[in-house]
């Protein structure tokens, strides 16, 4: 009997041995899966390679990270005219340009500017998102368009209920008219020379819708001095245009040409622009 019940015992202090054996195992398994922090839930397991599992969000990230590039604070300057489609001998036109000391009809040249009219735009940001390999992009932006003529006649901008253009029999030294908007530009890019290390060809072509949120009249003469008007002056408040941009190499050119025309009535003007255009790409 007492080698029976020596056997029984021997039995039973094996079973707890293995039993304990598996329990050190499973707790060792789960160390090797398991971080616990502050003894709390767990919060990270490991893969079955041994390593942190990776964040599901990631690649997602990763992804619209390389899909995306972003250029801050893109500068361009250039040169500012219109082209003019107005019938001078319409009634609408002959109604618009007011003077005061004759009858002498609306013409062209009561819009001329000088060769000084520029353009200047500020852009928050533009982006370039590939559609395909890199080649074939989508370029878009926001900011802010300055336009600046100079006119070489004596007109001034009267605002109003009924906006109209009256010639003034001063001389005047400066005579600027100014208009400003927000702007919104979506264009096509084509980007074949992506590999070249300054750049290469690439070309983008697209459409830009403005708001005006700014007009002004600015004048100098010897008789008045210095004097500003603003108002909305019957221009459009909205602006469509065609914009494209040309790089080769480090050297960005732009252009914009407005499909609406800059006034409300009366005159028939679509401004444009052309110039450089400050971009690392």
């Amino acid at each position: 009997m007492n080698k029976v019940h020596l056997l029984m015992m021997a039995g039973g202090l094996f079973s707890l041995k293995g039993m304990a054996q598996t329990d050190s195992s499973r707790q060792k398994e789960t160390a090797a899966d398991t971080v616990i922090v502050n003894s709390a839930d767990t919060v990270i397991k490991s893969n079955e390679n041994g390593g942190p599992e990776k964040n599901k969000d990631a690649p997602y990230r990763s992804r619209w990270k390389n899909k995306v590039s972003t250029n801050w604070f893109v500068v361009d300057l250039g040169f500012a005219n219109y082209s003019d489609r107005t019938h001078y001998d319409s009634p609408e036109a002959q109604s618009f340009v007011h003077d005061p000391a004759s009858s002498h009809p609306a013409s062209a040249g009561d819009f001329s500017i000088k060769t000084g009219s520029y353009n200047f735009n500020l852009w928050l940001f533009m982006q370039r998102m590939n559609l395909y390999k890199r080649v074939i992009n989508l370029k878009y932006g926001a900011g802010i368009e300055l336009y600046k003529y100079y006119y070489k006649s004596g007109i001034r901008y009267i605002d109003g209920t009924d906006p109209y253009v009256e010639r003034q029999p001063t001389a005047f030294k400066k005579n600027k008219f100014a208009f400003d908007y927000v702007t919104v530009p979506m264009m096509l890019n084509i980007n074949p020379g992506q590999g070249h290390k300054n750049g290469g060809l690439n070309l983008s072509a697209g459409i830009s819708v403005s708001y005006l949120y700014g007009a002004r009249n600015k004048q100098k003469s010897d008789e008045f001095g210095k004097q500003k008007f603003s108002g909305d002056f019957n221009l459009e408040r909205w602006k469509l245009a065609y914009v494209a941009e040309l790089g080769l190499g480090p050297v960005r050119l732009y252009g914009s040409h407005a499909i609406t025309p800059l006034h409300q009535y009366g005159v028939d003007q679509y401004p444009y622009a052309i110039g450089i255009r400050l971009s690392s790409w």
